[in-house]
């Protein structure tokens, strides 16, 4: 309802954003390179046309038009074909043979169309000075021909005009160049606009594909790792134990199960951005099933404290740090027992996972990204993860997040 109400009593949309065919203008290819044909064909009719029905008011005062005064009009109205490409020229070019075309004697008429639409053309493109000082020339020759050279000039007895009807010329000539400025400030912040929307959506595009590398790698991390494992006691007690051997077996085959949904989770979110995932996100709830997993990759995981209820994303952030945590434990711990602890406040829920080490300095096959998707994750959320070893030689990954938004501490 708002946002009806602003477009009801706010300017038109086309006045905020800019007109569709203007934009298509400004894009990179060829319409801004293309001949303004049928515009310029409408114009040199138009002023053909006009001059023709307005040359009969003005019989005995003027000049009748014939050849020269036709090819004056063709001229100037043909030269609004190249104004575009070269407004600066276009805008001097119109408003010299316009002021000749007056010189001459020759009717008035909608020639001055072709100065106002050149003009426009000239300070949009950016020609300010070109512009002014062109419409600028044809006033100063337009009172200078009528104030004192019309006793030399066609047509005979013609009488001089009066300082107001240059004024009221002149005020023309500001209303034209004030038109085409507000044109070209709305213009500039048209490209403003259309360039900040641009850059915010690739920002929202690339922390869309940083939040989706994010939650994938926490996803196959874990479910990776403890396949790994399972891979490697199968193989080692193929031959001397077949029913372990069936065992780990079996946890892998629970364990991709697990991956392969929950990577399909993702995707489906990919999918369909608009529609409501078909399963939950994982949160701490299913705390139990991270122990179980871990568990079957030989880590014995000891939870202290019970979660709170917590909004969705801080509970999906929640349990993808605790995931990740032992998934590294499993990795890169020679320590085969780790602990959870989990102590919440009104503001903060924090988690707290610590193993004894030592730190077996083989390499595991991960990306490296581990921590730094585990900070990204706490940061989006206004909390930090504070991760190092300790003393007495095991690995602590302490994270704090907020269960509270900035709004609601106001």
């Amino acid at each position: 309802m708002t946002e009806q109400r602003v477009r009801r009593g706010g300017p038109p949309q086309w006045w905020r954003h800019g007109p569709p065919w203007w934009h298509r203008a400004d894009e990179e290819g060829a319409p801004r390179r293309r001949w303004p044909w049928f515009s310029t064909a409408l114009f040199t009719a138009f002023a053909l046309v006009g001059t023709h029905f307005a040359a009969r008011n003005q019989h005995g005062h003027r000049v009748p038009l014939d050849g020269y005064g036709l090819a004056l009009l063709l001229v100037t109205s043909g030269l609004l074909l190249w104004r575009k490409r070269y407004p600066a020229f276009v805008v001097f070019g119109t408003a010299a043979t316009t002021l000749v075309y007056y010189a001459a004697g020759y009717p008035y008429g909608p020639v001055f169309l072709a100065v106002a639409v050149s003009c426009f053309s000239a300070v949009v493109a950016g020609h300010r000075r070109a512009a002014w000082a062109a419409v600028g020339m044809l006033w100063a020759g337009h009172a200078l021909i009528a104030l004192w050279l019309y006793r030399r000039l066609p047509p005979p007895g013609a009488t001089a005009s009066s300082w107001g009807q240059e004024l009221a010329i002149a005020t023309w000539v500001v209303a034209v160049v004030a038109v085409s400025e507000l044109a070209r400030v709305r213009r500039e912040q048209w490209v403003k606009e259309r360039a900040e929307r641009a850059q915010a959506a690739r920002r929202r595009a690339d922390e869309e594909r940083l939040r989706i590398a994010r939650e994938l790698h926490d996803v196959l991390a874990h479910s990776i790792s403890v396949i790994n494992v399972q891979a490697g006691v199968g193989l080692a007690l193929l031959d001397t134990d077949p029913e372990q051997a069936r065992t780990a077996l079996t946890t892998i085959k629970a364990a991709s199960k697990e991956a392969l949904g929950e990577v399909r989770q993702v995707l489906d979110t990919l999918r369909t951005p608009g529609d409501a995932p078909r399963t939950p996100a994982p949160g701490l709830g299913r705390l139990p099933e991270l122990v179980d997993q871990a568990a079957s990759a030989g880590l014995t995981v000891e939870v202290q404290g019970a979660p709170p209820r917590l909004p969705p994303g801080t509970d999906l952030a929640a349990f993808r740090i605790v995931q990740e945590a032992l998934t590294n434990v499993v990795r890169h711990s020679g320590s085969r027992h780790a602990r959870v602890r989990l102590d919440h406040d009104r503001r903060a829920l924090r988690l707290r996972i610590d193993d004894d080490g030592p730190a077996t300095g083989a390499d595991a096959g991960g990306s490296g990204n581990g921590l730094a998707g585990m900070r990204e994750r706490a940061a989006a959320l206004g909390g930090t993860i504070d991760a190092g070893a300790r003393p007495d030689g095991g690995w602590r990954v302490l994270a704090v997040l907020p269960l509270t938004t900035e709004e609601e501490n106001r």
